[in-house]
C-alpha cells in the first residue's frame, strides 16, 4: 500500500482533494472526511485505468518533496493543506490468512456479513479497507 500526499481545499460543505502525483486525480466531498474517502476511491480508479492502459503508477513523493513543487506551493498559498491518501489495489489473487479473533466478535462478524449478503472474508476485507482509508 502506498500513501500519496494530497492537498485539501475548500470550505464547509464543498471540499476538494487533488493528488499531485496522480495527474488529474481529484475528488470532492461535503466534509473533509467524505472528500478524503472519495479521494481514496478516485486514486484506485486512477490506478486501475493507468494499469489497463499500460501506464506505470508513479511512486508517491515525500511531503518534503511535494513542498518544492510549484503547483503545490500555489495550492498551499491559497489555503490548501496536506493530507495522506492511501492507495490499496487488489491483486486479483486471494491470500489465505489464519487469524485469531474473539469468538463473540467472530459471531457478530458472521451475522453482519450474512445480513449484507457477504462472506466472512469479504466482510473482513471490506471492514479493513474502510479502516485503512479512515485512518489515513
Amino acid at each position: 500500500m502506498a500513501r500519496y500526499g494530497a492537498i485539501i481545499d475548500g470550505k464547509r460543505g464543498a471540499y476538494g482533494v487533488v493528488i499531485p502525483d496522480l495527474p488529474g486525480c481529484t475528488a470532492m466531498g461535503r466534509t473533509i472526511d467524505e472528500a478524503l474517502r472519495n479521494a481514496a476511491g478516485a486514486a484506485v480508479a486512477w490506478a486501475e485505468v493507468a494499469k489497463a492502459n499500460g501506464v506505470k503508477i508513479p511512486r508517491p513523493r515525500a511531503i518534503e518533496d511535494l513542498r518544492g513543487d510549484a503547483e503545490v506551493i500555489e495550492e498551499l498559498a491559497q489555503g490548501g493543506t496536506f493530507a495522506l491518501v492511501p492507495l490499496v489495489l487488489d491483486t486479483g489473487r486471494p491470500a489465505k490468512a489464519n487469524l485469531s479473533i474473539d469468538a463473540g466478535l467472530l459471531e457478530a462478524i458472521d451475522e453482519a456479513a450474512e445480513a449484507k449478503g457477504l462472506t466472512r472474508s469479504a466482510f473482513i476485507a471490506s471492514a479493513a479497507r474502510e479502516k485503512i482509508v479512515e485512518d489515513a
